[in-house]
């Protein structure tokens, strides 16, 4: 579990090809080291992975091919920074919103500035998601707990505005537009949304056959 309070910025040291998919070594800021366990549990960049080695500073993390399919991570280059976001313990706070660390897909920029009064990130979002996208609705973003400025549903779009702090703490600095960002939709939301989907479908086709 996790809050979408990005904690600090792992850099990318190694990546290995592996029979089911790839292992990724990073450096991670010392102070997230503290308590550090062999199985512990990890976002970076909204991925929840799990700590596989422990070498000083060098925590490395096994990606399978199905993670690698649905996440950006197979996109990621030595040097690349990634958002680092320890696993939450019960009675921490949470400044941003419940998230889980299971990525609903990798959504394409379509627009990014970084500077100024109009700094923001609009992404185009697929179906099924894109349904569960509501203007001042939260999103994470590479693991960064966001809130929705603008979307459009039947248009698989979204944006929202950042402050500087959120480009300072995380890793957006090195997106273009094309790149892919992790997304993963509020879990509230996507219950809402699907509950109430099926209890009209419900009065509906209760309606056709009577």
């Amino acid at each position: 579990m996790y809050t979408g309070i990005v904690q600090g910025l792992g850099r990318v040291a190694a990546l290995t090809p592996t029979i089911s998919g790839l292992q990724i070594a990073l450096r991670i800021p010392p102070e997230l080291l503290h308590e550090l366990q062999i199985g512990a549990s990890v976002s970076v960049d909204g991925v929840c992975l799990s700590v596989v080695t422990i070498q000083g500073n060098l925590i490395s993390f096994d990606a399978i091919n199905a993670t690698l399919d649905r996440t950006n991570l197979g996109d990621r280059r030595v040097g690349d920074v990634v958002n680092i976001e320890r696993s939450a313990r019960q009675g921490d706070e949470n400044g941003g919103h419940a998230m889980y660390g299971h990525v609903s897909e990798a959504a394409r920029i379509s627009s990014i500035q970084l500077d100024g009064p109009y700094a923001h990130v609009a992404l185009y979002v697929r179906n099924p998601w894109a349904r569960y996208l509501f203007p001042r609705g939260f999103l994470s973003i590479n693991g960064a707990s966001l809130t929705l400025a603008e979307a459009d549903a039947d248009r698989g779009y979204c944006r929202v505005n950042l402050i500087p702090e959120t480009i300072r703490a995380t890793g957006l600095f090195q997106y273009k537009v094309g790149d892919r960002l992790n997304i993963e939709v509020e879990s509230q939301t996507q219950v809402l949304v699907d509950v109430i989907e099926r209890v009209l479908e419900r009065k509906l086709g209760t309606r056709m056959t009577t």
